[in-house]
C-alpha cells in the first residue's frame, strides 16, 4: 500500500461575495447566501448552541455514483446530535449531481460549484450546511498525497469522495464507511470551531506545527488521523479527545 498523507485540511478565510457594506448582508430568509459565505469556524457556537438556531438542515450533494454510505450519514447525525443543542432537529437531504469536469479542483472551483447548486441557506431558526462529495481529485495533490476533504467556509465543506474510494476497501485498507466517516467528521469539528478556529481552546492543545490541529495523536482533530491507517483499524475509530470536548461544551455544545 502506498504511504499516503490522507487528509489535507485546506483553511480559506476568505468570505466570498460577502460584503459589509451590502445592506441585506445578514438578512437570513433561506435565500440569501451572504450569512453562508463566511470564514471557516466563524459559526461555531450558531452550531453548537440554541440560541440562534434551533435546527439544522444539511444539504448533501454527490456526484453521479458517488453517493455516500448511508451509515455515513447516520454517524454524522449521531454525532452531531450527540454534540449540538437543536432542539428543533437534524434534517439531512441528498441530491445527486452530474459531474461537473474540470478535474482537479481548486478550492475556488468548489466554491463556484457550490454557489450554482446550493438551495438552503440560514432562515430565521434553521442553520444550513453544505456538504458535497465529487468526483476527482484536489489541485494540490501529488503522487504521494492525496487530499480527502477541505472545510472552506462557515457552512461548507467538500470530501473527495473518488480518492476516500481509491484508498478504502482493501484487505489493508479501512472499511469505505470508516473512512467517509472519519473525514467528513474531521471537516465538521473544523467548521465547529476545532481548533482554537472558532471554539477557544479551554486548555492549550494546539499543534502549532500543523495548524488548528490537536497535539493529542489519538485524538480526532490530530493531523495524521487519516493516513495511520493500521493504528485506525487496530484502535478503532478515531475520537475527539476530553480538551476538543471541553472546548465544544464551553462554546454551546453538549
Amino acid at each position: 500500500m502506498k504511504k499516503l498523507q490522507l487528509l489535507s485540511i485546506i483553511f480559506l478565510f476568505v468570505i466570498w461575495g460577502c460584503s459589509n457594506e451590502e445592506s441585506n448582508s445578514a438578512v437570513e430568509d433561506g435565500t440569501n447566501p451572504a450569512p453562508n459565505l463566511k470564514a471557516t469556524g466563524s459559526s461555531a457556537n450558531d452550531f453548537l448552541s440554541a440560541d440562534k438556531y434551533s435546527s439544522l438542515v444539511i444539504e448533501v450533494f454527490y456526484v453521479g455514483d458517488l453517493q455516500p454510505n448511508a451509515q455515513t450519514l447516520q454517524n454524522l447525525k449521531q454525532f452531531m446530535q450527540a454534540r449540538l443543542h437543536k432542539p428543533g432537529g437534524i434534517t439531512i437531504e441528498q441530491k445527486q449531481i452530474s459531474s461537473p469536469q474540470g478535474t482537479p479542483y481548486t478550492i475556488n472551483e468548489i466554491a463556484d460549484l457550490e454557489s450554482e447548486i446550493r438551495t438552503r441557506y440560514n432562515s430565521e431558526d434553521t442553520l444550513a450546511l453544505f456538504v458535497l462529495f465529487v468526483d476527482g481529485n484536489f489541485s494540490s495533490d501529488t503522487n504521494t498525497t492525496l487530499t480527502l476533504g477541505a472545510a472552506y467556509r462557515n457552512t461548507s465543506c467538500v470530501l473527495f469522495e473518488n480518492s476516500i474510494r481509491t484508498l478504502s476497501n482493501s484487505p489493508t485498507e479501512p472499511n469505505r464507511t470508516d473512512l467517509e466517516t472519519i473525514v467528513i467528521l474531521h471537516e465538521l469539528c473544523h467548521i465547529l470551531g476545532l481548533v482554537d478556529l472558532g471554539s477557544p481552546m479551554q486548555t492549550d492543545h494546539l499543534d502549532a506545527a500543523h495548524g488548528k490541529h490537536c497535539s493529542n495523536q489519538n485524538c480526532l482533530m490530530y493531523y495524521e488521523t487519516e493516513s495511520n491507517i493500521q493504528n485506525m483499524m487496530q484502535s478503532g475509530m478515531p475520537a475527539l479527545d476530553a480538551d476538543c470536548l471541553a472546548d465544544l461544551k464551553a462554546n454551546g455544545g453538549r
